[in-house]
């Protein structure tokens, strides 16, 4: 007979709320032990041989005993491999979780249905099965089993179903607190990386001073003396180091942006001639970029931002643009419920974005599969649309190519005055 069976009512009672205020004071450590504490706690209660906190695992579509009682039964089931049960392989267990209805069975042994070894590896004989759910979703299964045959009660049934809702919510919390805990680490690892970012920034400007100074003496010496090789030499090392400065621009940015120090200069410029100036500068064999759309539209906005925005979007899509295919870049205009606003889009023609990316595609330090970049131009992008009380969208595809769209409304001076 199971614990509480030899005990009265009003000591069933207390023991119920004893495996309550056990189970609320598992500290949220891990899932793996808080399990094991509730395993432990529970074969207390009930007196069986062994108890179970089967959690699903999505990536190999098994169930595991994360939380198993310290007993002989206990062991002798890792021993045999019976902690893990994939849902192929079918069994009891299995059919709890994708049912979710309670099994309840006192002669185990006579049961087809049942696992061999848990039948003769384990010899159970009573076992009892709910149902755990974790935040509302269908997560894994409380196991109860004997080797005594007609050990468990149908009042044992109702006892673990409560049991089984509240190792749920101390899974649930557990996760939350790793959830937290993962979080919190990842901040200071992020804050420690982008402190590292700008004094690495601020060094590699200083240090690029004297490098362009000498890189202009030779192209002008190469000029006087008309030794055109040196000259394109002395032209691509600009180009270079003209790279180089826009990444170190992008990193102080994300400095400034993280400090509230970005600022704007706004007046009306028109963004269909920055926007020909990024498409001509940025052209390289192979790589054409063409531009269509209107030939001036004037907003208020700060043009170097502007630039900046429009030349990461064009080195992002010419990154993952295939070669002999042109880069697309639109301006026009559109009216909306809120006013006129100016759009610039950028298409590329490349693999497209991956899914899982797609979430996190303007986050800092977000890269697809192969990336070589930092990841923080398309950060910086929606960034400086946001300043402007602008947006940036992004309509990808598998294989499809990529279509980048900046909008910024259109106001009329007086209105930014």
């Amino acid at each position: 007979m199971t614990f509480e069976r030899k005990a009265g009512t009003s000591e069933q009672r207390d023991r119920i709320l004893q495996a309550l205020e056990e189970l609320l004071e598992i500290a949220p450590t891990d899932t793996g032990s808080a399990m094991r504490q509730a395993a432990n706690c529970i074969i207390e209660l009930t007196g069986a041989d062994k108890v179970d906190v089967f959690l699903f695992e999505p990536s190999t579509t098994t169930l595991v005993a994360v939380g198993t009682s310290d007993t002989p039964m206990g062991r002798k089931q890792k021993s045999l491999g019976l902690d893990r049960l994939p849902l192929a392989n079918g069994g009891r267990t299995v059919e709890v979780f994708q049912t979710g209805k309670t099994w309840h069975h006192n002669r185990q042994d006579e049961d087809a249905g049942e696992l061999p070894g848990v039948k003769q590896g384990l010899g159970v004989r009573s076992h009892i099965g709910v149902l755990i759910e974790v935040g509302g979703e269908r997560r894994g299964v409380l196991d109860v089993q004997s080797s005594t045959p007609d050990f468990l009660t149908a009042d044992d049934v109702r006892f673990l179903q409560t049991v089984a809702r509240w190792v749920g919510a101390v899974a649930h919390r557990v996760e939350l607190s790793e959830a937290l805990t993962k979080s919190a680490m990842e901040q200071g690892r992020r804050a420690a990386a982008e402190e590292l970012i700008t004094i690495l920034a601020h060094d590699m400007g200083n240090h690029l001073v004297p490098i362009r100074l000498r890189l202009e003496m030779i192209h002008r010496r190469a000029a006087r003396e008309r030794a055109s090789e040196y000259r394109r030499d002395a032209e691509a090392a600009e180009q270079s180091l003209n790279a180089l400065n826009r990444l170190i621009s992008d990193l102080l940015d994300v400095g400034r942006l993280e400090q509230g120090l970005f600022a704007l200069a706004r007046f009306p410029v028109d963004l269909a001639a920055i926007a020909e100036e990024v498409a001509r500068v940025s052209t390289l064999p192979g790589k054409e970029i063409q531009l269509t759309g209107m030939q001036e539209l004037v907003v208020q906005a700060d043009p170097n931002r502007i630039r900046q925005a429009l030349e990461n979007l064009v080195a992002n899509a010419r990154k993952h643009s295939p070669a002999g295919l042109p880069i697309t870049v639109s301006v026009n205009r559109e009216q909306r419920q809120d006013g006129p606003w100016a759009l610039v889009s950028v298409k590329d023609q490349g693999p497209g974005i991956a899914p899982e990316l797609m979430p996190r595609i303007f986050e800092r330090f977000a890269k697809g599969p192969g990336s070589k970049g930092l990841g923080l131009g398309l950060y910086l992008v929606r960034s400086i649309a946001e300043a402007h009380e602008g947006t940036l969208t992004v309509h990808s595809e598998p294989g499809k190519g990529a279509l980048f769209v900046l909008a910024l409304p259109i106001r009329d001076v007086q209105e930014e005055g």
